[in-house]
């Protein structure tokens, strides 16, 4: 009887063990990925090779400028049965965090920073009706505008694909070079086509994608940031307007 006692009493000691070190290892594995999204090329920018110039304000690298650094976070809320879902983050100003910032999961891309706090962050999700990113078919580059239908949290709905595209269910959608409000790299996973549906009254389809970001078991994620983003900010704001 004293041996069950004890042998039960251990095993619940080292579940809980197991537990915390898996938490341990998880928050090791998040920022050993966001060491590597660092040196990723979508990362960097090559400058213009044709002049030699040495800029000061700007770190750089050997492969190149770095536009983009990754911060990693824990998911501390999130919903995904609202028709405007939004994710919580414990991470905030104090670490780094801003608004506007990308946030992407393991597998794709998650929505973006609407709100920080000194240890907090508030983040739309791609389930958001009023998210909108631009995202391209990895197959033509043809780009379009990504959305939330607010029905089934597993897919999204990709607009203004022209009608010109051979779209083919299985094909891979990507964030595209114009990603909204320079939030995301370009070539991060978005998912893949399920559905092509045909609009007789336009020149575009609609397609459906499933999305590759499993809301519902989100853990941890990488906040990116856009170290260039001020400066063509800054630029596209002085353009003169017609």
């Amino acid at each position: 009887m004293a041996n069950e006692v004890t042998g039960t009493i251990s095993r619940k000691y080292n579940d809980v063990e197991y537990y915390f070190n898996l938490r341990r290892t998880n928050e090791q594995l998040a920022t050993e990925n966001a060491a590597l999204r660092k040196m990723l090329p979508t990362s960097f920018e090559n400058p213009d090779t044709s002049r030699i110039q040495v800029i000061d304000s700007l770190a750089k690298d050997t492969l190149g400028i770095r536009k983009y650094n990754f911060l990693t976070a824990k998911v501390v809320n999130n919903s995904v049965s609202q028709e405007n879902n939004y994710i919580t983050l414990h991470r905030g100003s104090l670490q780094g965090v801003k608004t506007d910032m990308g946030v992407i999961g393991p597998d794709g891309i998650v929505g973006k920073v609407i709100m920080v706090s000194e240890n907090y962050s508030r983040v739309m999700s791609l389930l958001n009706r009023k998210s909108k990113v631009s995202a391209m078919l990895k197959k033509g580059l043809y780009t379009g505008d990504l959305e939330w239908d607010g029905k089934d949290p597993a897919y999204l709905v990709l607009h203004k694909i022209p009608k010109s595209a051979k779209v083919q269910k299985g094909d891979t959608v990507l964030t595209s070079n114009i990603s909204e409000r320079l939030s995301f790299p370009p070539g991060l996973m978005v998912g893949r086509v399920e559905e092509v549906n045909v609009d007789p009254s336009s020149n575009y389809y609609s397609l459906r994608i499933k999305s590759a970001t499993n809301f519902y078991n989100l853990q941890y994620v990488y906040l990116t940031d856009n170290l260039l983003a001020g400066e063509q900010r800054q630029l596209e704001a002085k353009t003169p307007k017609d």
